[in-house]
């Protein structure tokens, strides 16, 4: 099939992974069109299938690009020191990087169910990555004895949860920085897992 006369794939592709994060968090993704994700880029919706070959290609590729984005940016970040110094960090970092997110955080959490099997077990590999690195700061500060889970995993699992949260209900014009909102949950979080 040939590409419209006039798009380019490097800019039109990626107008239509944004189209689709917009269309899906505002709506879902069951209930969202391949024609309208097509209108919102402003493309017929037969080009569409130049960029992807179906919906759920788009679904798994933007919980992709989230999920590469988020275990990219925090290899850059990992440190070594104490446990409560790696916990502090992971929450900052956590609660940073996903403020400016909430529709990929969304999507993310929100539309697993919707992934087919083999995408849900890579997209649930790559999250596992991430929890992984706060299951052993949790297992790094039980033998240094500054934290006491009483089950590593669960507490990862809330711990994650509780950060992740803040994208739901955080304004920029809000009463609260993003400075404030990142220290208050520190707070909470080491309180949380302390001894």
């Amino acid at each position: 099939m040939a590409r419209t006369a006039g798009s380019h794939s490097d800019i039109t592709g990626p107008r239509v992974l944004d189209a689709a994060l917009r269309l899906f968090a505002r709506h879902g993704y069951a209930a969202v069109s391949m024609r309208q994700i097509a209108k919102e880029v402003g493309v017929q919706a037969g080009a569409l299938y130049n960029y992807t070959p179906d919906k759920q290609s788009l679904l798994f590729d933007l919980m992709r690009r989230h999920m590469d984005d988020l275990l990219a940016s925090r290899a850059k970040r990992r440190r070594t020191g104490s446990a409560l110094e790696k916990l502090e960090d992971f929450t900052r970092f956590h609660i940073r990087y996903h403020l400016d997110r909430s529709d990929e955080v969304f999507i993310a959490y929100m539309e697993l169910r919707n992934l087919t099997p083999e995408n849900f077990a890579e997209i649930e590999a790559l999250r596992r990555e991430y929890e992984n690195e706060l299951e052993a700061i949790l297992r790094q500060g039980e033998e240094e004895g500054v934290f006491a889970p009483a089950d590593t995993r669960i507490e990862t699992m809330a711990v994650i949860a509780m950060l992740t949260g803040v994208t739901t209900w955080y304004r920029v014009e809000g009463r609260l920085s993003a400075d404030e909102v990142e220290r208050i949950y520190w707070d909470m979080v080491r309180k949380a897992v302390s001894v």
